[in-house]
């Protein structure tokens, strides 16, 4: 079945958008964008793409079926209900909101037009967290209780409409959305405890320096620290299990797994070992021979079988893979990493 794709806001992800779908799937046609900015509309003009003149232009278009909505986070509830009560199937970039509340509202009026409505979490096909995924869902290392990840930039700055608290800027939104969704995407647990540091360096009214603190209920814990500042940066992934550890340095995927060699002789002298470090027993280094050094898992993921999965959803063969519900589940937890802020302690909850 062929399908037709509209698009609201041509800035960095509308234009990638479009880009996307005309490279890599074929099956949908990108019909023409619309953007309340004139020099948007011109760049996407030189770009052989059709404008709509209006909002209502696009929404009466009879041969679109499907809109993504790529603005500013403060207008993503108003045009995805919009255009839901348009008949039009959507895609909402991330954040889908700027909290529960509005999210529910949202999913409400999906429910009510039945159309399909998703978000753009696309990350999750992103090939160093696929690689974590396998790893902790399979148990290659044992059970994981410790997981890691970061995201470090040095430029200072949270770009555009981004820095702006109306806009609902800041790196929470921007980039937390995306480690926290990774996160309950692949750990099979509730939620039970969150607590954050939110840090302002040159943000002014925004975020730009965060970490935050997931506990689960099957006693995994789990970091996120995303830093506009950082000039020595930290592994991508570190992830402590059971039988071992794994570490991904970076966006190419460099990285490797340590395992405990279960056929080794275990047993070592309980001796004092003197290291660089003084004379120690608990921080002693482990006998070579105790370990096994192994590469990565191999994973295949690309960022179009996202929109390879809605269309074959529109036509009937498999589920929606990024479910409302799933970032129902994310935007609740980012409400209670503002309000672990707020109060500078912890908060208890389930989710």
């Amino acid at each position: 079945m062929s399908h037709r794709l509209a698009v609201i806001g041509y800035g960095g992800m509308g234009s990638w958008h479009v880009e996307n779908v005309r490279e890599k799937i074929p099956s949908l046609e990108v019909k023409g964008i619309f953007d309340v900015r004139q020099e948007a509309c011109d760049k996407a003009k030189e770009n052989g793409l059709f404008v709509y003149s209006s909002k209502e232009q696009l929404l009466a278009d009879p041969e679109v079926d499907l809109v993504t909505i790529a603005v500013p986070n403060n207008f993503h509830k108003p045009l995805v209900i919009e255009c839901l009560r348009a008949g039009k199937n959507v895609i909402c970039e991330k954040p889908v909101a700027l909290n529960a509340a509005e999210l529910e509202d949202m999913i409400a009026v999906s429910k009510e037009t039945g159309r399909l409505f998703s978000i753009h979490q696309n990350r999750r096909w992103d090939k160093d967290y696929a690689i974590i995924k396998k790893m902790v869902r399979e148990e290659l290392l044992g059970k994981p209780y410790f997981i890691e990840s970061r995201v470090l930039g040095s430029r200072g700055s949270m770009h555009g409409w981004r820095g702006y608290r109306v806009n609902g800027g800041g790196m929470v939104l921007d980039w937390g959305v995306h480690l926290i969704d990774q996160l309950l995407d692949m750990i099979d647990s509730p939620v039970v405890s969150v607590d954050s540091h939110l840090i302002h360096v040159f943000g002014g009214e925004v975020d730009d320096s965060i970490k935050v603190f997931l506990r689960f209920e099957n006693g995994l814990s789990a970091m996120c620290e995303m830093s506009t500042n950082c000039f020595i940066n930290q592994p991508r992934w570190h992830v402590s299990c059971t039988d071992g550890t794994a570490v991904i340095e970076d966006w190419a995927c460099n990285g490797k797994m340590v395992k405990l060699n279960t056929e080794a002789e275990m047993e070592w002298a309980d001796d004092i070992v003197y290291t660089e470090a003084g004379p120690t027993r608990t921080m002693a280094p482990r006998p070579k021979e105790t370990t096994l050094e192994l590469p990565l898992p191999e994973v295949q993921t690309d960022w179009s079988d996202y929109y390879k999965n809605i269309l074959a959803v529109l036509d009937g063969e498999v589920e929606l893979i990024v479910r409302p519900e799933q970032a129902l589940r994310v935007m609740k937890v980012i409400d209670a990493v503002f309000e672990a802020d707020r109060l500078n302690c912890g908060v208890h909850c389930h989710i």
